[in-house]
């Protein structure tokens, strides 16, 4: 058993080894990824676990600088408590190995470890969202996240010079926005974006396709949040447009974001995009536009308050009301339209009201008049107020603008 230990943690010291030698980055970041789980590494973690006496091997072996392996000791370590479920001390390990790397990545001028440094930054976040997961679960301050974060804005200053290596830099960042919005501190996140859309040595282009539509997706989700719909509309939309057509989940994702985007400049999808990406928690949403029907917008939002409230576009939705009211009374104007074409821009507020009521929402004169002023300033509807009279009076031409892309202002 202990021959057989032995022999796997050299194999993988020697498989390390000539990574370097040879600067094969597509072996070292198989070496390097601990979460993968994949047969190799699982067998050293069992090997590791066996064999007690790790450190004489690397100190034996005359194929390690000390530099290097500064990396490999921590990183057995990060494996065998890895292997053993043990996350908190997997993360330190990983840590340690992690900062020796990149102290080498830097003495290295070409970019053929680039793929390995990914895998350091991947995994870095992985294991410490484990790690804080175990540190929760026994009643202690989960810090590992906020420190993996730490450890990558070191990364991206390692990436941010000139040179073939800042190509790496956007790949960082998404890793970057992956801790911001787990921890919930995206304002972070406006110092590597200024970087990268402000900085001399990054050309967006030059990125690699997965990670430009990685950092579209959540620099349109920050959009979001900002209530920047347009601008959300347009980072949201290149990232749909050049996902992989074959990655249903990842288009899901931009989906989630980008519906209620799309609701908030005016344009509804389809039912059948809904049901083939498993939306349908929208499609409520989409009959109470259409219909103008503000009960249903409401029981959309409250039959789905949580979902909606975790990713973030509950207020995005609940300001859709004023879109309600412009549909209902364009509903109302059209039947006008059908019974007397000569005062169908004369709309009375008592029909309103009795049109709310039908709908089951109690309102007085008063109450709607004040809606109605409201769609008038915010030039979803055209026309004035008759006070004397109480009626609403729509332009002759065009009384319903539409959005065409534009957002309500707020």
């Amino acid at each position: 058993m202990a021959y057989e230990s032995q022999r796997r943690i050299n194999d993988y010291l020697n498989r390390f080894s000539d990574s370097i030698t040879y600067e094969d980055g597509s072996s070292l970041k198989q070496l390097l990824s601990v979460s993968s789980n994949s047969h190799s590494l699982l067998s050293l973690g069992d090997a590791l676990n066996n064999f007690q006496d790790v450190n004489r091997l690397i100190k034996q072996s005359d194929r390690f600088t000390q530099q290097v392996g500064e990396i490999v000791a921590p990183l057995l370590r990060c494996i065998q408590n890895y292997r053993a479920g043990n996350f908190v001390d997997a993360y330190g390990s990983l840590e340690k190995s992690a900062n020796s790397f990149l102290q080498e990545f830097r003495s290295w001028e070409s970019a053929w470890a680039m793929e390995a440094l990914y895998a350091v930054a991947y995994e870095i976040r992985v294991l410490a969202e484990r790690a804080d997961r175990e540190l929760a679960s026994n009643g202690k301050n989960p810090e590992k996240l906020k420190a993996a974060g730490s450890f990558l804005m070191k990364v991206f200053g390692a990436l941010a010079g000139k040179g073939p290596k800042r190509v790496g830099a956007l790949y960082v960042t998404c890793q970057l926005f992956k801790v911001y919005f787990k921890l919930g501190t995206v304002h972070l996140c406006r110092s590597v974006i200024r970087s990268i859309e402000t900085g001399r040595n990054f050309d967006f282009e030059e990125f690699p396709v997965r990670d430009k539509v990685t950092y579209m997706y959540y620099t349109g989700r920050l959009e979001v949040y900002n209530e920047n719909f347009l601008a959300a509309d347009q980072k949201l939309t290149y990232a749909l447009s050049r996902c992989n057509p074959r990655s249903q989940t990842n288009i899901r994702m931009i989906l989630k974001y980008l519906i209620p985007v799309k609701f908030s400049i005016g344009i509804l999808p389809k039912r059948s995009l809904l049901e083939k990406y498993n939306l349908l928690e929208y499609s409520n949403v989409v009959q109470a536009l259409k219909k103008g029907d503000l009960r249903l917008l409401r029981r959309a939002l409250q039959d789905h308050e949580d979902r909606f409230l975790r990713s973030g576009v509950y207020l995005v939705l609940e300001k859709l009301e004023l879109q309600v009211y412009q549909r209902l009374m364009k509903k109302i104007y059209i039947i006008q339209k059908q019974r007397d074409p000569s005062r169908a821009h004369q709309v009375k507020l008592d029909v309103i009201v009795k049109a709310l009521k039908c709908l089951e929402m109690e309102m007085d004169v008063d109450e709607v008049e004040c809606i109605m002023a409201i769609l008038i300033y915010k030039n979803l509807m055209k026309g004035y107020f008759a006070h004397k009279s109480k009626v609403v009076v729509l332009s002759k031409q065009d009384p319903f603008p539409k959005l065409n892309g534009k957002p309500v202002s707020s």
